[in-house]
């Protein structure tokens, strides 16, 4: 029951704090403790690790074998927009699904006082686990903090419905300082807010309000409240966080502990890696194309020594056919002239047939130890395209060698095994077809990025353009240098004949660079030219044609880095849904297009895929928040994909551009904990601060847009059937189905899905009703029918939109109703149910409630009783003055 190897990382513009590393043991201390007693004796932490940034004291800390910033559970970093300490989880998977990671400022560790407006930091910690770890979402909302009931009701969005409190306004649109109804929807006008009770009797949930000392529990199907208008009840099909949660694949096998005397304290490590040590390991051996294939080795590996790998690291070069050789012992990059020196130790040559990757593989940790004598943190680069039966060989040393393994596999004949070393060891795993002639093998040696979580000096990927141009034909594009990077730019052009592409390069004030600026190497053909000093904002056009009669392949790559070390530059991380999938289940592409934690939204962003054997596929993605996308306007953009045109290998790449940048300014749009505005103590308010104005850290691009080009990994698909196959991709749930009501019908929107998944049309739509959610959930084919045969859908990703008039409000029985929709494609392949919407016929009452006191239910009944007594001694007192004006009479 115990969680081993928690990862939590410290940014490495952090300063140095050591309140801030005790305050992250007592967070996960005191949540180990509260997180056993919410999953019931099921789990707590047992051992913690956590990564002190480079630039810190060095007191003894272990070296990090294969932990990185980037791969951490938990980051401490500055915080998502100025003043901003709202602890969050980035989430953009689906119910169920682990999140990415969990944010924490230095200022919520350290800073006492944020516990009136948070709560303990250990319940804190609790609250975003469920969200990381389980794919549960939180049981308020901020957005729509009210709602009406069955009983036209106004209620807080809450879980669970016993929790107390009173009402408070807080903005002028309220009246002597009540909260206001508005007639028309029956909810509470801006400015009102609901104060707990500090000291309650509910205890859950812990999704809803983690503050409240008595909450120590998840709501679970007995308490859950599912009239509630929040993304739990939304996401997850009106199942409590508990129901979610207990069906977690932690918890398949794993009894509960009933007694706590068996659980200790978490234990701590502290690890620290200095320097960035990398070992190129690269395959020579001889193929059928074999100088093809060193030359285009060469072309990326140098690009990768010239441009890529961030100052001051170490690198050391491999090479290996049957046998390894050392090139190059690994020297520490700290001018141009050490780059260019390494750059020269590069593979002119191939070896022989035969590929030995052990012996490659051992020579690099040889190479590695001569450093300081640890392999420990350290990184190999794995380049092979060739078969080895003998690799299992070394695996367990190289998986203990404490070295992480980054892989790059090019072609269909390279050995099926290769991307356990990554697997194991934590590395990051590419792909590149067989077609060498393009820009593929570059791009994924610029994704070779130091995980360390200092972005100012990392290379970014501006353009990777490559083409087929036509003999005397140019290749001519457009790119942007934004305001965020500029610093070591560089425009690299690579070609096949004998004789370079004639080159023309214009900057935004028109100067022009050609041929005679740019580094040629006629023998690798390569073209390079470094922007001096800070290239300049705006749009550089470049050309390249080719003078040589036949066509061939030209290439143009552009990278630059960061500008200032306090502005973020904008990054672009992709990755896939899973690494292994079998046919026909479907793959998510996810996009996190951002500048520091700072989502950009308005980019468009396209994802190339391209298969071991067959034609590169482009899809569009979007951050529309239906569909895959799970948030609109996050910063992730997402895609399905399933249309597989064969078994193997396939590589992610993705192309942003954007004419303008839009960083939101409105609330975080990611799981978090709640703000709390105050509490009620002994029948008095005491309020906390105003949550702070979001005010961004960060410069907004203001103008002119940017571009960016990213490798997002590699990925593997099997059980693909051979030749045409029937259709088996229904379309895809709608997750976005909004309900309200208008003039007495009950008006539904959502987007629309295609025919298969997310692509296409669908063919039409089954719409039903119920009193309950459950029963639409439930027994869905048993529920209300509405007839939407005039409904026809239109193809996915635009806005559907259909009213109707429902019997049960016409007989004036019920003031709510749920609505929950299939998706049938043409084949009659349905999709699963929607999201369950809520439309509330609010009743307005005769008078409105001017008290602040949100009733019991007891409460109530002792009103009724009141009310009835009077009547009942009013009746008596009349009846007995007739009965003694009869007597007299």
């Amino acid at each position: 029951g115990g969680y081993e190897g928690l990862v939590a990382a410290v940014h490495p513009r952090v300063a140095e704090d050591a309140e801030l590393l005790a305050g992250l043991q007592e967070m996960i201390t005191e949540a180990s403790f509260h997180l056993f007693n919410a999953t019931r004796g099921r789990a707590h932490f047992r051992s913690v690790k956590i990564l002190i940034p480079p630039r810190w004291s060095e007191k003894g800390y272990e070296a990090p074998k294969h932990e990185s910033y980037d791969m951490a559970d938990v980051i401490v970093a500055p915080p998502y927009w100025k003043h901003g300490d709202d602890p969050y989880t980035l989430q953009p998977g689906a119910c169920g699904q682990m999140g990415k990671y969990i944010h924490f400022t230095p200022n919520f560790l350290v800073n006492d006082n944020l516990m009136d407006i948070y709560g303990s930091r250990g319940r804190v910690f609790v609250h975003e686990w469920a969200h990381l770890r389980w794919g549960v979402f939180d049981e308020y909302d901020s957005e729509r903090p009210f709602y009406v009931t069955a009983r036209n009701q106004v209620k807080v969005t809450r879980c669970s419905s016993d929790l107390t409190g009173i009402y408070v306004c807080e903005k002028k649109s309220c009246t002597e300082g009540s909260c206001v109804i508005n007639k028309l929807t029956g909810l509470f006008k801006e400015g009102c807010t609901f104060i707990h009770e500090r000291n309650q009797t509910a205890v859950s949930s812990i999704m809803y309000m983690q503050s409240l000392s008595s909450e120590a529990e998840f709501c679970d199907e007995h308490n859950h409240n599912r009239e509630a208008p929040n993304l739990q009840n939304r996401m997850c099909d009106y199942r409590s966080t508990w129901e979610v949660i207990k069906n977690s694949t932690d918890f398949k096998n794993n009894l509960p502990v009933t007694n706590s005397s068996y659980i200790t304290p978490p234990s701590f490590s502290f690890l620290q890696k200095r320097d960035r040590v990398i070992c190129l390991v690269l395959d020579i051996s001889r193929t059928i194309n074999g100088d093809n294939w060193i030359n285009r080795l060469h072309q990326a590996a140098e690009l990768y020594l010239l441009q890529t790998v961030e100052e001051n690291s170490y690198v050391g070069i491999v090479t290996f056919s049957h046998t390894g050789e050392i090139k190059a012992s690994v020297r520490q990059i700290v001018s141009n002239a050490v780059r260019r020196q390494l750059a020269s130790h590069l593979p002119a040559a191939p070896g022989s047939r035969t590929t030995n990757i052990c012996a490659g593989l051992q020579l690099a940790l040889e190479v590695i130890r001569k450093k300081d004598g640890n392999t420990y943190g350290s990184e190999i680069v794995l380049v092979t395209r060739g078969q080895d039966s003998n690799m299992k060989k070394c695996f367990p040393d190289m998986v203990n060698s404490g070295s992480v393994i980054h892989t790059i596999t090019v072609g269909s004949s390279a050995a099926k095994e290769i991307e356990h070393f990554s697997k194991e060891t934590g590395g990051l795993k590419f792909f590149v077809p067989e077609r060498l002639d393009f820009s593929d093998l570059l791009d994924v040696f610029s994704g070779i990025l130091s995980r360390s979580g200092d972005t100012f000096n990392q290379s970014i990927q501006i353009e990777s353009a490559s083409d087929s141009i036509e003999g005397y034909k140019e290749l001519s594009r457009t790119v942007t240098i934004d305001g965020t990077v500029g610093r070591e730019t560089f425009f690299v052009a690579t070609w096949q004949t004998p004789r370079a592409p004639e080159i023309t390069l214009s900057d935004p004030s028109g100067k022009s660079y050609t041929n005679k600026d740019f580094d040629i190497d006629s023998v690798y053909h390569v073209a390079r030219l470094q922007i001096p000093g800070i290239a300049e904002t705006g749009e550089w056009i470049y050309t390249l044609t080719n003078i040589h009669p036949s066509p061939q392949v030209l290439t143009m790559m552009v990278t630059s880095r960061a500008t200032n070390s306090t502005i973020p530059a904008v990054a672009v991380k992709a990755h896939m849904s899973k690494d292994v999938n079998d046919y026909p289940n479907p793959m998510v592409i996810y996009v996190q297009v951002s500048q520091g934690f700072s989502p950009v939204l308005g980019a468009n962003v396209t994802a190339i895929i391209s298969p071991q054997n067959g034609d590169p596929i482009s899809l569009e993605l979007s951050d529309n928040g239906a569909g895959s996308d799970i948030v609109k306007h996050d910063g992730i953009y997402s895609k399905y994909f399933f249309s597989f045109p064969g078994n193997g290998r396939y590589s992610l790449k993705v192309h942003v551009h954007a004419s303008r940048t839009i960083i939101p300014q409105g609330a975080m749009p990611w799981s978090h904990a709640m703000y709390i505005p105050g509490y009620v103590e002994n029948g008095k308010i005491k309020m906390n601060p105003s949550r702070p104005s979001a005010i961004r850290n960060y410069l907004q691009l203001k103008r002119g847009g940017f571009h960016r080009t990213a490798a997002g990994g590699s990925f593997i698909v099997s059980a693909v059937p051979v030749g045409p196959y029937a259709d088996v991709f229904p379309p895809c749930k709608i997750i976005d189905l909004d309900a309200r009501i208008e003039d007495n019908k009950v008006v539904l929107s959502w987007t629309a899905p295609g025919d298969d998944f997310d692509k296409g049309q669908a063919a039409g739509y089954e719409i039903r009703t119920s009193e309950t959610p459950l029963e639409l959930r439930d027994n869905f084919y048993k529920t209300t029918f509405v007839n939407a045969s005039s409904l026809s859908p239109e193809h996915a990703g635009y806005k559907e939109v259909f009213a109707f008039k429902p019997e049960a409000f016409m007989t004036g029985n019920i003031s709510i109703i749920y609505v929950a929709i299939r998706a049938v494609d043409e084949v009659f392949l349905q999709s699963e149910l929607s999201n369950i919407a809520q439309a509330v016929m609010f009743i307005p009452p005769m008078d409105y409630p001017t008290s602040n006191v949100e009733f019991s239910v007891s409460t109530i009944l002792l009103l009724v009783f009141g009310l009835l007594a009077v009547v009942c001694l009013t009746g008596s007192t009349t009846f007995c003055l007739l009965k003694k004006k009869d007597k007299k009479t």
